[in-house]
């Protein structure tokens, strides 16, 4: 591999803005939420596969679950092993999502938008709050952590056994130069914007959609 964090990071943009973005815009008019994913090779960035939320045909096609079906859909001779591919996630993957890129070999995981933004910018808290209730057991017996130390452990493991999880502000820390960080870090800012328009779309229809977890 012999591209730079550069070269990553504005394959990421480019792929959010040309690839993904589109494809959501067109699925929140339908009803469906604003997360979106992509696969890529490792070897020279190239795009296997776009794709963004159906939960309109079924509550488990998050962007990622998605995503990973229509890469699995490839013919095999065709596809590349997921081990050689870069998984992009528009926003921080679900539990769902985060066991689906598991299951299904990925050995990264690279997001834009955090949990944190899911919830207090496009106002859908459910990733953070399904990690918490389900999964964020509390340590036994329950005095030796105190409230405090139970809401500040993370929610899951970013660097573990199966992949490494790093998200595009972890990049940007990473790219040299304060003029290009400074250039990067504006067409961040304006696909957020953009986001915040899909996000109003979304908001203003998904009562009709039928989705359980609108």
């Amino acid at each position: 591999m012999s591209w730079t964090t550069n070269q990553l990071l504005d394959k990421f943009l480019t792929t959010t803005e040309h690839d993904i973005i589109p494809l959501t815009a067109q699925g929140v008019k339908d009803g469906c939420k604003v997360f979106g994913a992509a696969i890529l090779r490792k070897s020279d960035l190239s795009l296997v596969q776009a794709s963004t939320n159906d939960e309109k045909t079924s509550p488990l096609l998050h962007g990622e679950i998605n995503c990973i079906q229509q890469f699995y859909a490839i013919p095999a001779e065709s596809r590349p092993p997921a081990k050689d591919c870069i998984f992009f996630s528009t926003h921080e993957p679900c539990s769902l999502c985060l066991s689906g890129i598991t299951w299904a070999g990925f050995d990264n995981i690279h997001f834009l938008f955090t949990y944190e933004d899911t919830r207090d910018a496009f106002a859908i808290p459910h990733d953070i709050k399904i990690l918490e209730e389900v999964f964020k057991v509390p340590a036994t017996p329950a005095a030796s952590e105190n409230k405090q130390a139970f809401d500040e452990r993370p929610l899951y493991n970013r660097s573990n056994a199966f992949w490494t999880a790093r998200s595009v502000a972890d990049l940007l820390e990473d790219v040299e130069g304060d003029e290009q960080r400074a250039a990067y870090r504006e067409r961040v800012e304006e696909i957020k914007k953009r986001y915040n328009s899909l996000s109003e779309v979304y908001q203003g229809g998904k009562g009709g959609a039928g989705i359980p977890l609108a």
